[in-house]
């Protein structure tokens, strides 16, 4: 199974609200990374 991932790929990032969610997500959108939400486990 191919993933296949360009710069015009968005993404979702699951655990958000955690600090590490946080961070990785803030240094992702730094970079350029198109992120459209953010879900919570639970």
């Amino acid at each position: 199974m191919a993933v296949l991932v360009d710069e015009n790929t968005r993404v979702i990032c699951q655990g958000l609200t955690g600090s590490q969610g946080t961070f990785h997500s803030e240094q992702a959108i730094a970079y350029g990374t198109k992120m459209v939400g953010g879900v919570t486990p639970g």
